[in-house]
């Protein structure tokens, strides 16, 4: 009977490979059409990758990768005991955290909202508004952020003052209690509308005939929402969370760099990315920042294996 089973088990296997190859063979023109792509990630993601290496050298340009000394843990010891350690690495993880908290969940909020909308004009409208910031540079938000705040005739300012809630302009971006409220604020604008497409597509494939059955048991809209539209999209929502917990150490860069470029909040801005950006192209400490720039990575690779791990037991996951 074992025997039977076994060969029954292998004939299967047989048929899925044999169906498979005979999918791949029909379907050679989609499969043409991948070899590009493939090609891109091998050669911008994939050869670069041997430049990790310079993390265990003391890497000089003139020797190159070959002749480079090598010195195992060296700059990972000189990171974990460099004087900045403490800071680089609390800022990183209260700005990922606050741009996670509040940026994480903001986008799912605006999609519930548009979704109430009925009037399509206002609804497109509002849509365009919030999509328009994430085509635009840091340079330019970050140009927008210096305006609004600025001590000289920045908006901000002259509201405050109109009100009578200050008598003298307050200089946002050279006091250092302000920097994370500015930074998590400008990111969250930039990026909601954006980022809430996705959430609004999932929201669009539920069956209407849900509402319908909904709204004739007597829930309100608000019920609703909490009990259909939620629950649908939340494998979406968990796949995203599980994403932008990996990218939990990547507080950001070109907004805390042009944002932050005041000496006065470098106690609070420096995070792992401006560091590294510091240390290894304005220092040319190569070999330090990559192994600063390696750490990061593998803490990411780390916290997102554990997070789709946590993420299997409510049945949605990345693998």
């Amino acid at each position: 009977m074992t025997e039977i089973t076994v060969a029954v088990a292998e004939k299967q296997q047989a048929l899925k490979r044999k169906s498979k190859l005979v999918r791949f063979v029909k379907q050679w023109d989609l499969q043409l059409m991948v070899i590009p792509a493939l090609l891109l990630i091998f050669v911008f993601s994939y050869i670069p990758m041997y430049g990790v290496l310079t993390a265990f050298q003391d890497y000089s340009i003139f020797k190159g990768f070959l002749d480079s000394p090598w010195v195992g843990l060296k700059h990972f010891e000189m990171f974990f005991h460099a004087p900045e350690f403490e800071r680089v690495m609390r800022n990183t993880i209260i700005i990922s955290v606050l741009k996670l908290l509040f940026g994480f969940p903001a986008p799912i909020v605006l999609a519930l909202m548009l979704n109430e909308v009925k009037n399509m004009y206002f609804k497109r409208v509002v849509q365009t508004v919030s999509y328009l910031p994430h085509f635009l540079s840091w340079v330019i938000v970050s140009g927008f952020a210096m305006s609004i705040l600025s001590v000289e005739n920045g908006s901000l300012n002259i509201l405050l003052q109109s009100v009578h809630l200050i008598k003298e302009p307050i200089s946002f971006l050279s006091i250092p209690e302000y920097f994370w409220t500015i930074i998590v604020t400008t990111g969250v604008w930039k990026e909601i509308g954006f980022s809430s497409i996705v959430y609004l597509a999932a929201i669009a494939g539920i069956d209407p005939n849900m509402y319908e059955a909904a709204s004739i048991d007597g829930a309100s809209r608000f019920k609703q929402i909490f009990m259909i539209t939620i629950p649908t999209i939340m494998p979406v929502v968990i796949i995203f969370l599980i994403l932008a917990i990996g990218n939990l150490l990547s507080a950001g860069f070109e907004d805390l760099l042009l944002l932050g470029v005041n000496p006065v909040l470098r106690d609070v801005s420096d995070v792992l990315d401006t560091y590294v950006y510091r240390t290894g192209i304005t220092g040319q400490r190569f070999s330090y920042a990559t192994a600063v720039g390696l750490f990061k990575a593998v803490i990411s690779v780390g916290l997102l294996t554990f997070a789709n791990l946590l993420a299997r037991r409510t049945g949605n996951s990345l693998w």
